[in-house]
Formats: C-alpha cells, structure tokens, sequence
C-alpha cells in the first residue's frame, strides 16, 4: 500500500481556475464549433534548430490536413505504431513501445475517451506521472510537418496519429520539442508508470544480471538498452547504431542459452548477428518453440540476439519497475505490494546544498530523513527487511536549453543511527565525523535523472542523506522509500519555535552594553532625534541606529525595509513609533544579534554562510526547520549563498515578531493558535 508522507518544497499550486481541463475545454469548442489551439504550447519556428529546413517549409497542420481519414487508433495499439522521425528522442520512443505491451499502464497515459469522431474538437489529452503526482496535460493536434509528412514521431499506419500526439504532450511539459533530443529511457518510462527506475553499466556487469530481467519481466517492468560510447568498430556491420536507445520486449532461453529480443524505434535497421532474422542459428528450434515466443522475420525493426551479444555491444541497461500498487507478489499464497513513503526536499545554494561527505563544514547542512523499520519481511529466515530508496533530480529535461542547470550527480547516503551514543536532531557535524556509513549510493558517470539502490538491513533506524557530489548545486528533488513492511519515513529535524539563548553570547551582549558614556551620548542623541514626542519612527530609527553603528567594522546601515521592521517588531501599541525604554529593548536584541553574527563572520568579511544561518539563528533562541532555512536563504542570501548583517537581521526580525503574534494566541503553549482571516492579514501587515 502507497504511505504518501509527501512535503512540497515550498513551490506554490498553480490556481485551479488556470489548469486546463480537457472536458470543459472539449465542450467549450464543441458548443461554439471551433477548433482548440492551445495558448500554453503554441506553434512556434522550429527552423532555428534544424538547418537544413528553410522556414517556409515547416507547417503546423492538423491531421485532418495531413490524412484523409485520420484515426486516433488503427487496429488496435502496438510497438510498431512508434516510429521516430527527424527529433532524436529514441529514448523517449524506446519507452512508448515498451507501453504498449502493458494494455493497463498503456490506457492510464493515453486515455481512450478521445478520437476523431463526433466530439472531434481539435484537442486531445495525456496523463503524465510527474514527480510524485499524476497530472493531465491538454495539447491541440497541430503537428509539426515538412513537405506534407510529420516531421516527428509517427505510426507505420500513415492515418493513425496517438503516437505522435502522446509526442506532442510529453514535449509540452518539458517546455519544447528540441528538449526532448536525447535522454534516458528510465525517465520516460518512471513518467509513463510512477515506478522506480535501475541502471546497470554494462561494461560491469552482475553475474545474475539476466534473471534479474527475467524476474523484472515476469513483474511486468519495462526495460531499454542503449549503446553510448562504444568502441566496437564493427557496430555498423552488425546493424547496430551508436548513441541509440532500444526497446526490450521480451526475453527466454533454450538449455543454456539465453536470447533478449529488442526494437529499433527507427521500426528498420536490426541486428545482423547470431540470432538475427536470418542466422542459421534459428534453424535447430523447431517450429512451435518459434511461435510461442513471437518469432518474426520482417524487416520491422524488431530482433533477437544472445545475451552474451547484448553485453558485448550495449553499454547501459535500464529497469522500470512498476509503481507500488503494481508490485505484485506472491507470497505464501496471497498477493502482497510494497509499502511506500515519499518526499520532497530541495538543496539551496549556501544553505541545504551541501554537497557529499567528504564536505565536512556544510555536509550536515543536507536534508536529513529518518526512516523507521520495525518488522523483518514474511518470507525472510535472516530477519532482514527489503528497502528500495530511490533518489530523483526534478525538472531535468525542462532545464535544458537553459544549459541544463540540473546537469549536477546526486548521492544517497546512509546511516544507522542506533550505532551511535549521541542522536542529535537533525544530525550535527560531530555525529559525522564520528559515525560511518552504513551505505554510498550515487550516479554512474552517465548522470542519470534518478538513482535507486534495493537493500537488505535489519530492523532499525536509520538516517538517509539525499546529498549532490559537489556543495552548492541547487536543484529539487523526490525520495521515495520501499518497503516489504510498513516504514515510517519522516524529516529528521528539530521543531519550529524558541529555544535556550546560547548563554555565551548573551554575556558578550550584555559586557558591550555595559559601556555607560556610550549609552548616555545614544540616549541624548534618541531624544534629540525624537523631538517633542519623546518617540521615533522609522526613518528616525535608521538615523539613530546608523549614527549607533558607525563605528563597527565595515560601516554596517540599516536599509529602511529593516528599519520598518524593527519598528513594528517592538511598537506593541501600533503607534507606528518608539519610546526610548522601547528603544534601550531593541538596541540590546541589535546586541545580541551582531555579537552572534560575528562570531560566525570570523575574517570581518561582512557575511555568513548560509550553511551557518540555522546554528546562528539557533544561537538567539529560534529553532527552525531546513525547509525554513531555505526559504529565508532563497530570500536573503547571495548568488554564493551568502548572508550580509542587514539581511541577518531581517530574519531575526521576521521570526521573532511571527512566533511573538502566535504566541500571543497560544496562552497554553499547545502550539495551535486560531485566526480569522481578517486578523491574520492585520497582524501580517503590522509585522
């Protein structure tokens, strides 16, 4: 059963009055008998990215325009109606036919509630698996095409158009056609199924590697091989092409030896090796062994080959398996599924990103999860518990004609917690240092979107570091957990609230406030600012706190949003001004708050790091949470990540005045307060 514990990453819904909804538009176009074109993915010149194409001879046409008797599906759905055109997303192809062996997961992304009959409307409509949600994603059918033919993916039958539009859709949400040109199979097919997705270099191959495949095909789990910088000079003579991914459709075995049957998306070109269509190999099998296992000699793209060829001349493999209500297994006689959680985290520059172990200063600034395993799998003599942690970068493909930001390798480190004396929460530099991991897990040098490694622990807890290799690269990302039994997956981090003043530096405030004459020229020079009122207000604060604060190092001012701020944190009758006995109260939180911030700003640079942010914040009694950390570092650090005194300042103020207004709301410290929405937005605009 599916245990979602999922947490967003701060990334605000899109309203629900802007999502297109392929029903409402459907009848919209049909009620007012108009085709849809799309507004969100609209046709654009795609002769820049192919220069043998002159502009006037691409055309967006609609199937209709391009086929007399268009079809949505012609006899049914099979590999063969995937053909790849002049886009080189093979990958992408590789996956589609491997969905159409599954009728189920197959009519999950292409819904068949749509065609060009009687509701025809010019719009169609796919399901996506996108990082842990399903969406629906809506297109119009204007394709791109040259010369009168599809351009792009396309079926052998010429009226048939579901493939190409299913190409369309997948181009949408990653922002354009051209960012589909080259990927990896496994990020198609995890978005066509939701399942977790294994790579294996084929260059190191297991010794069990085939029944591996066997068993992921017995499970249903789509599989690809791909060949990627081969140096096999006959690769061409044996039909083979370099930088191609193809499908895997099937696999068996006579006595010892053991076949894989791929396709080619071209739907051409095949293997001329053992085992190809025509070897002489095929000649000892008899007749009805070649029909049961789909024998076919047809130039179609589609062959057989032995898996020690397969070996020999591939170089990666990929393994989709099946999302968690499809991991059916036997046992005992009943059918069981995996149990899984799931969360989603970020890495900020400067904050949370910071990068694998061998970072000690900021590694324990990563995202830390702690997952509970209380019970050993049914079937298990060894009490060990099965684990699948998947790791996943997100919105990698849609990155990259912006020089593919998410381009970055990720790790997944464990840790047993139960094997240390001290526990902190979250996991502090000291327990790292001191502690080893249990396990390493990270990309192959070919850098996929995700990384996931099946394991076998005792029951216990355990701390699993989503980290990337190197500090400061910033991306968002998916964990997912499996588990034969229930596991408890939750984030490994404090509580949001205060928290004990770090005592050192409340007495180094304290000795800097003792300077009298220093107090007394402040004091007379508050009333002389202050006028008759004996009050100050903002732009009066700036001019007493700058005149305060001109004889620190780097000449640190106050900007006038701080300013505002401080005036609201402590102006308790919303006057809009402070008395001098107000003032004395905020001139020692200012104290406190600079002494702590240079004794994390040892070279006087004028900044922190933002890894340093949680612990300085903690030092004036606030403790907050990672994802909290980074918001504020999104808001107020640097480019490299870091924060200037001004905006340290900022963040103490926002915290101090936010959990002051709810504490004013929860006399019994239950840590529930209640607002009404006018309230909420007063005393938001009063802060």
């Amino acid at each position: 059963m599916s245990n979602i514990v999922e947490r967003d990453s701060g990334v605000r819904q899109r309203p629900a009055e802007y999502v297109q909804n392929f029903e409402v538009l459907r009848s919209q176009c049909l009620k007012e008998k108009i085709l849809f074109r799309d507004p969100e993915f609209d046709t654009y010149d795609l002769s820049v990215h192919y220069k043998n194409l002159r502009k006037n001879q691409l055309e967006w046409k609609r199937p209709n325009e391009i086929s007399n008797n268009p079809k949505f599906f012609v006899e049914g759905v099979s590999r063969f109606d995937v053909r790849q055109g002049l886009l080189g997303d093979c990958w992408l192809l590789a996956a589609i036919a491997n969905l159409t062996l599954n009728e189920k997961l197959f009519y999950q992304v292409v819904p068949n509630d749509q065609g060009f009959d009687n509701k025809y409307a010019g719009i169609f409509h796919f399901r996506f698996w996108q990082y842990g949600k399903w969406i629906d994603v809506v297109i119009d059918d204007r394709l791109p095409t040259y010369e009168g033919k599809l351009m792009f993916l396309q079926s052998a039958m010429k009226n048939e158009f579901w493939s190409a539009l299913l190409e369309k859709a997948y181009a949408k949400i990653h922002g354009s056609y051209e960012a589909l040109k080259g990927g990896f199979t496994m990020e198609a097919m995890g978005d066509f199924t939701g399942g977790v997705s294994e790579m294996y270099d084929l260059n190191d191959a297991k010794p069990n590697l085939f029944t591996i495949m066997l068993n992921s095909i017995q499970r249903q789990s789509l599989m690809c091989g791909s060949i990627l910088n081969s140096k096999k000079l006959d690769l061409k003579e044996k039909g083979l092409c370099e930088g191609h991914a193809y499908s895997i459709t099937k696999l068996t075995k006579f006595g010892i030896i053991c076949l894989i049957r791929l396709r080619n998306p071209w739907g051409k070109y095949e293997w001329k090796g053992p085992w190809s269509d025509k070897s002489a190999e095929w000649l000892s099998v008899p007749h009805t062994k070649k029909e049961s296992i789909g024998m076919v000699l047809d130039d179609d793209g589609e062959f057989w080959m032995s898996f020690d060829d397969f070996l020999k001349y591939f170089s990666l493999l990929e393994i989709c398996n099946l999302a968690p209500d499809d991991l059916k297994r036997e046992q005992n006689g009943t059918c069981s599924t995996w149990d899984l959680s799931v969360f989603e985290g970020e890495w900020v520059r400067g904050a949370t990103a910071g990068g694998c172990d061998i970072f000690q200063e900021s590694f324990s600034s990563n995202p830390q999860y702690n997952i509970t395993l209380e019970d050993s799998d049914d079937s298990d003599n060894e009490n060990m518990c099965t684990v699948i942690i998947s790791l996943m970068k997100k919105y990698r493909q849609r990155h990259r004609n912006k020089g593919d930001l998410n381009s970055f390798s990720i790790n997944i480190i464990l840790f047993d917690l139960n094997k240390s004396n001290s526990v902190p929460k979250p996991l502090d530099m000291d327990f790292f240092n001191n502690n080893t991991a249990l396990y390493k897990f990270h990309s192959l040098k070919y850098n996929p979107r995700e990384i996931s490694k099946r394991l076998k622990v005792p029951p216990d807890k355990y701390c699993i570091v989503p980290c990337t290799t190197n500090q400061n690269e910033q991306g968002e990302f998916l964990l997912r957990v499996y588990s034969e039994k229930k596991n408890n997956l939750e984030e490994f981090d404090n509580e949001v609230g205060m928290c004990p003043i770090n005592d050192k530096f409340k007495k180094l405030a304290l000795y800097t406030n003792k300077n009298e004459d220093s107090n007394e020229k402040l004091k007379k020079y508050f009333l002389k600012v202050a006028g008759s009122d004996k009050e100050v207000d903002w732009m009066e604060l700036k001019d007493i706190l700058d005149v305060a604060m001109k004889q620190e190092p780097g000449n640190i001012r106050f900007s006038n949003d701080v300013c505002r701020c401080l005036i609201a944190m402590m102006d308790w009758d919303r006057s809009g001004k402070l008395g001098f006995k107000e003032f004395q109260s905020l001139w020692l939180n200012i104290k406190h708050w600079k002494v702590v911030f240079k004794s994390y700003d040892i070279k006087n640079k004028g900044y922190i790091k933002g890894y340093h942010l949680r612990s300085a914040l903690s030092s004036v009694g606030y403790s907050i949470k990672t994802r909290t950390i980074n918001t504020m570092c999104h808001r107020y650090a640097s480019r490299k990540g870091y924060i200037m005194f001004d905006d340290f300042i900022m963040c103490a103020i926002r915290l101090k005045t936010t959990i002051d207004i709810f504490k004013e709301r929860d006399p019994g410290n239950k840590n529930v307060a209640s607002f009404t929405l006018e309230e909420w937005v007063e005393k938001t605009f009063h802060s």
